[in-house]
């Protein structure tokens, strides 16, 4: 019994993939690098000016100022999305470069994993000093 030939052979590269489109998932991934990119913005613009206003306070002064409502959750704010804009862009990256799939595997999830830790890190830091 003989198969009947297969004719994505006689098509062109061009024509192989010609009809497959999109997956469409690349857009969810670049709107969240815009949306923090652009986050990111105002709240460093922030704290880099409570740094400078804060660079001669005790450190009593600092827990005091972190303590109050809009600066604790301003901090964490810039903390989280800080994390996440650094995740999805190392994200990109790793996609882009690293071309061996156990290579690239480990290295999405080693990656995504120090973010999420080291966010974790950040946010106990603020809320020990903040709370």
């Amino acid at each position: 019994m003989s198969e009947t030939p297969h004719l994505d052979i006689l098509r062109s590269p061009l024509g192989r993939v010609r009809g497959l489109g999109s997956a469409h998932a690349g857009s969810a991934h670049w709107w969240a690098q815009r949306l923090t990119a652009t986050a990111l913005v105002p709240l460093t613009l922030w704290f880099i000016w409570s740094v400078v206003r804060l660079s001669t306070a005790s450190h009593q002064a600092v827990a005091d100022w972190l303590s109050a409502p809009i600066p604790l959750v301003l901090m964490l704010a810039l903390v989280a999305i800080t994390f996440h804009h650094l995740q999805l862009g190392l994200q990109v990256v790793i996609e882009d470069y690293v071309h061996e799939e156990p290579a690239k595997t480990a290295s999405l999830v080693l990656s995504k994993t120090l973010c999420w830790l080291l966010a974790l890190v950040c946010v106990v830091s603020v809320l020990k000093i903040g709370l």
